[in-house]
């Protein structure tokens, strides 16, 4: 009876599994403090300031929920989010479409093609903030060079304002986010278009199936999840649109190209209502995650169907 207590009471030797798992958690260790530091805590910090009177100068009070009602009747907010939202679906389309074709045009190993999927991707390592000074270098009626040009051409006669009217500044912006980061959608389009196996396509070559019924029926289908990758990083990325707007519209002309961005900005760090930029911000966030939620749904039910 003792030997059998003594047997039950001694400590049992860890074995080989137990350090395992501590080394594997020594290794995640880091990932979670960097996500705690860098995610988490200013999330939190920003939900608690939504519920304060926070200027940056002064003295902050609780007000509960006032921050979001006062979001709730903003009608500049809303103008805001349908202008970002018309700037997203135009972007998106835009860069489906280009990279669709780029991704085409360069998925096949050929004398030449390492050098365009090269200089397709090179735009994206510029930062928004360069590229957008470079745009305005190039088509600024005061400093830039294609205005200059064309009144020395005589195809022009006086100031060439492409930030001047609404659908040319879009347009510029537009073509700037197309051209920065279209070498991203091309490559993750391209990389999954590569995954595909060959044995489908020869099999629907047997079948004399034509290329552009292969694409619907085969390519298209297998590509949904690359798809739905690339749909979630260009909405989250076009609905936090700043740098271009900043730099070439600064929210002209009339106040009609402010994305939410944008607003948030202003109302922290110009008008020092830290309270109300963090109701932005927290309203923003949700609109995102309710459509990233979407667009994950219905990827996932295309795949199950």
């Amino acid at each position: 009876m003792a030997l059998s207590l003594s047997a039950r009471t001694r400590p049992r030797r860890r074995g080989p599994q137990a350090r395992r798992q501590r080394l594997g958690l020594l290794f995640v260790l880091p990932a979670v403090a960097l996500v705690l530091g860098i995610f988490v805590v200013p999330v939190v910090v920003t939900a608690v300031m939504s519920f304060y009177d926070w200027s940056l100068l002064g003295q902050r009070r609780f007000i509960g929920l006032d921050n979001y009602r006062r979001l709730g009747e903003d009608t500049q907010f809303w103008q805001s989010l349908g202008f970002t939202t018309l700037y997203t679906v135009i972007v998106t389309a835009a860069l489906l479409v280009v990279g669709f074709g780029l991704a085409l045009a360069v998925r096949h190993r050929r004398r030449g093609v390492g050098v365009l999927r090269t200089a397709f991707v090179m735009p994206v390592v510029i930062g928004f903030a360069t590229a957008a000074y470079l745009t305005l270098w190039l088509l600024d009626d005061r400093i830039g060079i294609v205005p200059d040009l064309l009144r020395r051409a005589g195809l022009v006669e006086g100031s060439v304002s492409v930030f001047s009217t609404f659908p040319t500044a879009l347009a510029a912006v537009v073509v700037l986010v197309v051209w920065k980061t279209v070498g991203l959608t091309m490559l993750l389009l391209m990389t999954g278009m590569q995954a595909i196996s060959q044995d489908f396509y020869e099999a629907a070559q047997v079948d004399g199936a034509r290329p552009a019924r292969m694409f619907r029926s085969i390519t298209l289908p297998l590509l949904r999840p690359t798809i739905g990758l690339v749909l979630i990083l260009t909405v989250i990325g076009s609905y936090l649109a700043f740098d271009q707007f900043f730099i070439l519209t600064q929210g002209g002309p009339d106040n009609s190209t402010i994305p939410v961005v944008y607003l948030i900005y202003r109302a922290g760090f110009i008008d020092f209502d830290l309270g109300y930029s963090a109701a932005m911000s927290i309203g923003l966030m949700v609109i995102l995650l309710i459509l990233t939620a979407i667009q994950l749904l219905v990827v996932r039910n295309r795949e199950d169907s």
